[in-house]
């Protein structure tokens, strides 16, 4: 006998997208909901994503050392610092500040995970911010 295998839903970024089927998704609605989101609230909620995703890889959730891969973190970290260079003018410093103080605690995060950790100026994200000191 054999096990029906059903197809895993369409998912779009964090939550599921309803649709006609589910191999057409509704792009109509998904403009239509984009498009009421402001821009400022997009950056900020990448930069939250990147932030969490990084933390994950440098071991900082409860499960550790389970999903720990600085080579995955200092990626996340690196986009975050980019991210946060090119909006810092756009988004304004009551949301950038924050998401600046959190970067560079996953920057010093990075270091102190290191075996051998890079030069002040070269670890992720530092040729945005410049180097990082505890």
């Amino acid at each position: 006998m054999r096990a029906e295998v059903r197809p895993a839903p369409i998912v779009w970024g964090m939550s599921e997208t309803p649709s006609e089927s589910p191999e057409t998704p509704d792009f109509d609605a998904m403009t239509r909901d984009i498009a009421e989101v402001p821009a400022v609230e997009v950056i900020v909620t990448v930069a939250v994503n990147l932030m969490s995703a990084a933390a994950v890889k440098l071991g900082l959730t409860e499960e550790g050392d389970r999903y720990k891969d600085l080579d995955e973190a200092r990626k996340l970290v690196a986009a975050l610092a980019g991210l946060l260079d090119a909006s810092a003018t756009e988004i304004s410093s009551f949301h950038a500040a924050p998401l600046r103080d959190g970067l560079k605690s996953l920057q010093l995060a990075f270091r102190e995970a290191s075996v051998v950790p890079d030069e002040p100026g070269q670890g992720p994200g530092e040729k945005y911010t410049g180097p990082v000191y505890g």
